[in-house]
């Protein structure tokens, strides 16, 4: 399939990021490209979910997961749990992950 979709997920409540995994693997599942970005609150996520989240894992073995915004990361006072954890860092937007290196690969974009 030709359509890609970019999950940016902004919410730092675990049942709502849970859904961003549910559709991301759904997607997937069904063929489509599908890449999910950790902004705003939601970069306090990975570490919790690292621990034991199914979702998560199986999302992380897929590639879905295209990284974590840094400056999001840094004012969280998450930057060294989320290096530890070896996900991306994205700063291409004034030091936060931009939607535009998606969008120009022909990404949609969904804000979670």
């Amino acid at each position: 399939m030709d359509k890609k979709y970019l999950l940016y997920a902004m919410q730092g409540e675990k049942m709502c990021f849970q859904h961003v995994l549910l559709n991301a693997l759904d997607l997937e599942a069904d063929g489509y490209e599908v890449k999910v970005v950790f902004e705003g609150a939601s970069v306090k996520l990975p570490p919790m979910l690292a621990q034991d989240n199914p979702l998560y894992k199986k999302a992380l073995e897929k590639g879905i997961i295209a990284g974590v915004c840094k400056a999001c990361a840094n004012s969280m006072g998450v930057l060294d749990e989320i290096i530890k954890l070896n996900l991306p860092l994205l700063d291409d937007m004034h030091g936060h992950a931009g939607v535009k290196p998606f969008v120009k690969n022909g990404y949609e974009v969904l804000v979670f």
